[in-house]
């Protein structure tokens, strides 16, 4: 009997080298030698899509393989995220997401199928730049004080780009300040947002500069304030809630839009990746794509990005919280 135990141990011991030997072989193999896969939670025509497809574009290039982007969209975000999950962590299967798929969803989802931070490492975050808020022209709102007096004569609706986003948390906040009944509406990705404020449906909205540039143009929309300290280059005219008397954490933090893989995935295919999406920043596509969407800055560095991650994230998770937002 001890001889067999034995027998069993050693045949344990040598399948659990193995199993290391071949970790080991996967990780230092060359990779990739097929098509990576780029999940994005957003509908195509938004910031994120627009960075996936980018980004996607230069590393492809690099690596010498396609990059095919896909748009799984729904839960905000969740769908892809457990996706994601649930593949093979070896560096073929990435996923593109707004900062509340790995922020807000875990305090406003009732129930969520992944740990946003044990299932997923950060390759790298891309600032969003200025989300100006943007007032349907029915509303005659130019400023927040015009907003607000509107929106205590009339039924005012506005669209949220994603649960637990800043377009979700600003609304809420601007009801909260000012005891406003501002109504939210879930949409999954910017796009179809900006058609219902175009088409009336919707008074209010919250996104990128690119994806609003359509309802600013045509004079259907409005911009009537935009967050963080500074001015937005490409919207001078427009104050910032700061000037114009809208205080808190919420209208200061940096919104962005973040590459990660699966946790699991081999250090150095991450670095790599994240290596060259600081490259992909810097090429004329990427700044061209910076400049028509009204965003400062391109890809941050891993370390960057991760020291960013862990100091604003609680920023974000205590204004989810002390907004009272009910889980759905």
């Amino acid at each position: 009997m001890r001889f067999c135990a034995g027998i069993r141990c050693a045949i344990g011991a040598a399948l659990a080298c193995l199993t290391l030997i071949a970790t080991e072989r996967a990780s230092a193999e060359a990779w990739p030698i097929r098509p990576i896969k780029i999940v994005v939670s957003t509908p195509a025509g938004g910031i994120t899509d627009a960075f996936a497809r980018a980004y996607g574009d230069y590393i492809s290039q690099k690596l010498g393989q396609p990059v095919i982007v896909e748009n799984k969209t729904g839960a905000s975000g969740a769908l892809a995220a457990q996706l994601v999950k649930d593949a093979p962590a070896d560096g073929y299967t990435l996923m593109y997401t707004i900062s509340s798929t790995l922020l807000g969803n875990r305090l406003l989802l009732k129930s969520l199928a992944y740990d946003p931070d044990k299932d997923f490492a950060i390759v790298a975050l891309t600032p969003s730049g200025h989300l100006p808020l943007v007032a349907h022209s029915a509303t005659g709102a130019k400023t927040i004080e015009d907003l607000v007096a509107y929106a205590r004569r009339n039924k005012v609706t506005a669209g949220s780009y994603g649960i637990g986003s800043f377009a979700h948390i600003a609304i809420a906040e601007l009801n909260r300040q000012f005891g406003l009944d501002i109504s939210i509406v879930q949409y999954r990705g910017e796009a179809p947002m900006w058609q219902d404020l175009a088409a009336g449906v919707i008074q209010l909205a919250t996104g990128s500069y690119q994806a609003a540039l359509p309802v600013l143009e045509t004079g259907v929309g409005q911009a009537i304030a935009v967050p963080t300290p500074l001015r937005m280059k490409k919207l001078p005219e427009t104050r910032t809630f700061v000037e114009q008397g809208v205080n808190g954490k919420v209208f200061q933090l940096i919104s962005f839009t973040t590459l990660v893989a699966p946790a699991a995935t081999p250090t150095d295919r991450i670095e790599l990746l994240a290596k060259l999406m600081v490259e992909a920043g810097k090429t004329e596509r990427v700044q061209k794509l910076l400049d028509a969407f009204g965003v400062d800055t391109p890809a941050m560095d891993r370390a960057s990005s991760i020291a960013l991650y862990q100091k604003e994230g609680p920023v974000w998770l205590d204004a989810i919280k002390s907004l009272g937002l009910e889980p759905q």
